[in-house]
């Protein structure tokens, strides 16, 4: 109403003028000018309008690999729900990005991904290439000097791979390892915490994404690789021909923190706002909440990711 109100008066404060001026003997010339000034306000009214509209809602744009099942990964088509990828004619779906919709429909925020390589995701949040990143993330003292992190939004356990047949395959501990050729994907906790557990380990260069070390096992280059159970779970999808193993947690399992294990979003460093929203969200749901929707994601993963 406000706005409206404004561009009535500006119209009327030209005529006014074109009156005035007319009065005096300026003539059509003074008119033109009136009607020009009139014109004017009005654009100015409009692109205002415009400027304010476009504001209403802000863009997330949220970095993540797209190719790290079941956090996420690339499809041809939005089906499931799947998102587009920013520059691209390819869609992202899969936990990361359920959760990103979920916190932008919360935030009332436009969602935008950005695939980058994982080794890339942290220089996004510090060159603002990228607002935040979702992309299975353990929240490590490492990464908390580099980027904040939100509240966690999933609580990972780690879990081993194996292929049936393997003399690894009835394994009940992390010392029934020993001597095994192994590998995982590059800057984890997998890779840097838990294979250096394995006692005379034959640990192989990483793999650069978790696609490419499910491959290396399924192709026999290594006995075994180390991951999270997300991620196991998906591998049995994909890789029927898998075993996952799981130690329970104790002694006889890989020796990790909470900091390893806790899932987190992260966001540039000192950006509290942006970290309070997210917090606002995650806040309101719960470990089973992040369970069921770790399993939907798992039941519609494309088998090639």
């Amino acid at each position: 109403m406000k706005k409206r109100t404004r561009q009535i008066m500006a119209f009327m404060m030209a005529a006014l003028t074109a009156v005035s001026m007319s009065a005096c003997g300026g003539g059509k010339t003074e008119e033109t000018a009136a009607a020009s000034q009139a014109e004017a306000a009005d654009k100015e009214t409009k692109a205002e309008e415009q400027s304010e509209a476009s504001g209403e809602k802000k863009v997330l744009r949220v970095a993540m690999e797209c190719a790290y099942a079941p956090y996420n990964w690339t499809q041809p088509d939005d089906s499931n729900g799947a998102v587009p990828i920013a520059e691209s004619n390819e869609f992202a779906y899969g936990y990361d990005v359920m959760m990103a919709k979920k916190i932008c429909e919360e935030l009332d925020y436009d969602l935008e991904i950005v695939r980058l390589d994982w080794d890339s995701l942290i220089p996004a949040l510090q060159s603002g290439q990228a607002d935040c990143v979702i992309a299975g993330q353990s929240i490590t003292a490492e990464r908390l000097q580099a980027v904040d992190f939100s509240e966690p939004y999933y609580y990972a356990t780690i879990v081993t791979l194996v292929k049936k047949g393997s003399k690894y395959e009835n394994a009940k501990s992390v010392a029934d390892l020993a001597g095994a050729t192994c590998t995982s994907q590059q800057s984890t906790i997998w890779y840097q915490n838990c294979l250096p557990q394995i006692e005379n380990a034959n640990i192989l260069a990483a793999t650069a994404n978790a696609p490419d070390m499910l491959m290396s096992l399924n192709a026999d280059k290594c006995d075994l690789v180390v991951t999270d159970q997300p991620t196991g779970k998906g591998a049995l999808v994909a890789y029927p021909n898998f075993v996952m193993l799981e130690f329970g947690g104790g002694d006889a399992d890989f020796q990790v923190t909470e900091e390893d294990i806790n899932i987190g979003i992260s966001i540039k460093k000192g950006n509290t706002e942006l970290k309070a929203a997210i917090d606002s969200v995650l806040g309101k749901m719960t470990k089973d909440d992040f369970s069921k929707m770790m399993d939907e994601a798992i039941s519609v993963q494309p088998l090639a990711n």
